[in-house]
């Protein structure tokens, strides 16, 4: 269901900038969702592993020159990057150029692989987390926002004891928010009871 015609007279989370169309459109549709799609689940973990250090709205703007600049994020293709791959994509101004974040999307494409053959999908992985079932928050104000979660602390210990690199504590709480491990929307948020009721 696409929210994102809904007024914006209704009631959002305390972080929502309202003059951003594509930021709200982005709250309304997506974030907090539960997911178990894998390929969209790459997709996350290459995007808020290149937030890092940057605004989430940043990377937001970029995503569709990610998209096409990361082959639809499919990790069997994007874990066959080569060199040559790495200094296109340096060369790329759609996206963040920076060699380490680049690198170690590639290098955790092939990790990612590996939990897909030992788990049987990373859904099925990392939904372990928090029990199969998403954590909810009672948040309402922005200063109640936690940046990392007892999940997101072994989340981010198991993935690096995997490989995976750019997956600190704070990039995995933020990668449990958007795909719906954790609904933190606000008490008062429209989205929230939406969500809950399965209504995504």
């Amino acid at each position: 269901m696409n929210h994102s015609s809904a007024p914006q007279t209704l009631s959002r989370c305390p972080w929502v900038d309202l003059s951003k169309p594509d930021y709200l459109a982005y709250h309304d549709n997506e974030w907090g969702v539960p997911i178990h799609d894998d390929r969209l689940r790459f997709e996350f973990l290459v995007l808020e592993s290149a937030q890092a250090g940057l605004s989430w709205y940043t990377v937001l703007r970029k995503r569709e020159n990610y998209r096409a600049a990361f082959d639809c994020f499919d990790p069997a293709i994007v874990a066959r990057y080569d060199e040559k791959k790495i200094e296109r994509l340096l060369g790329n101004p759609g996206i963040i150029r920076n060699r380490a974040k680049i690198a170690s999307s590639i290098s955790n494409a092939r990790r990612f692989l590996e939990i897909q053959e030992e788990f049987g999908s990373f859904d099925a992985y990392v939904w372990r987390f928090v029990d199969g079932t998403p954590k909810v928050s009672s948040l309402r104000h922005m200063s109640e926002y936690p940046a990392t979660s007892p999940e997101s602390d072994t989340l981010s210990r198991d993935l690096k004891q995997r490989g995976f690199t750019f997956v600190g504590s704070t990039i995995c709480y933020a990668y449990m928010q958007a795909t719906g491990l954790v609904n933190d929307h606000s008490l008062d948020c429209f989205r929230r009871e939406q969500i809950l009721s399965g209504h995504s």
